[in-house]
């Protein structure tokens, strides 16, 4: 099977923290990117797995997370055009990160 993507929308930083550790913890998922609206007020976590392991990442942020999801839902097998922004959405974080030489430099 492909890549498939799980997307939830909660308010609140803390509590999309939270819905991520769910997440990751319920099911073989991985962080994809994230993004903050609003001032942190609406974030959007997106992670990547199997069809299966998504679905049920999804279903127990739904079930268990400490605020109501705004929305959410699975993309099995996305388009290329879904990949693309994903991975544009995810490469400013990778671009931010700082090197482990920039890291040693400031010490």
């Amino acid at each position: 099977m492909g890549k498939s993507y799980g997307l939830i929308e909660i308010t609140g930083v803390v509590a999309a923290m939270d819905a991520l550790d769910i997440m990751c913890k319920a099911a073989d998922v991985t962080l994809s990117t994230w993004e903050r609206k609003l001032g942190g007020r609406l974030v959007t976590i997106i992670v990547e797995g199997e069809v299966a392991a998504v679905t049920a990442a999804v279903e127990a942020a739904r079930t268990q997370a400490l605020k109501p999801l705004a929305a959410f839902g699975v993309i099995a097998n996305p388009h290329e055009e879904i990949v693309g922004l994903v991975e544009r959405s995810a490469s400013r974080f990778k671009d931010s990160e700082p090197s482990d030489e920039s890291y040693l430099q400031e010490v």
